[in-house]
């Protein structure tokens, strides 16, 4: 038959002895070991500390996107300034993937279009590869008022938790030429993802 303990004078569980360990009361101090045991999701409250997750789970992603139409007739990088992506990092150790598509155009013939990314206006995250440091290119042989997309990705290490600024910068290599970077004006789109170390 049944036990009923109402607990009006209150109910007192001794620690240890046979089928009682101590600790074994919730809300103990004791650390307990769940063993085949399971948790419903839906039980479960809080947040995971970023530091707790695994190497390589996304911490953060951030997305830009601008319209804004550039062109330069100059052979050194100029900024496209509003096609930028702004992230704060959560750890020293994370990496940041920066993602984004462009629209580079000449207005001549025989030009290379250059483009790249720098972080904070001062660093190339290109810097010493092919096309002088450009993520990508595009040769202009035929016509002129040549459009072309390219695709830029690359993997950061700011190795820092103040804000980082991720900016497209664009030349060509015939001084005097015009080229234009999102030329017809679309909505391009910048996103940032911090990459726990």
């Amino acid at each position: 038959m049944p036990t009923i303990i109402d607990g009006t004078s209150g109910v007192t569980f001794p620690a240890g002895g046979v089928g009682n360990p101590a600790g074994a009361v919730v809300g103990t101090t004791d650390t307990q070991t769940l063993t085949n045991k399971s948790i419903v999701a839906t039980q479960l409250t809080g947040t995971i500390a970023s530091a707790r997750l695994p190497a390589g789970s996304v911490l953060q992603v951030v997305q830009s996107s601008s319209t804004t139409i550039y062109s330069t007739t100059s052979a050194s990088y100029q900024s496209a300034t509003n096609h930028t992506v702004t992230i704060t990092p959560t750890s020293t150790s994370s990496k940041i993937l920066i993602l984004h598509q462009g629209m580079v155009n000449s207005l001549v013939n025989q030009v290379w279009c250059w483009a790249t990314i720098y972080r904070n206006a001062s660093t190339n995250l290109y810097a010493g590869g092919a096309g002088d440091g450009a993520a990508g290119g595009m040769y202009v042989s035929g016509s002129p008022d040549y459009h072309s997309a390219m695709t830029f990705s690359v993997i950061d290490s700011p190795a820092t938790t103040s804000a980082v600024t991720y900016t497209v910068y664009f030349r060509n290599s015939s001084p005097g030429s015009t080229i234009r970077y999102n030329a017809d004006g679309w909505k391009l789109y910048m996103i940032a993802m911090e990459i726990a170390g």
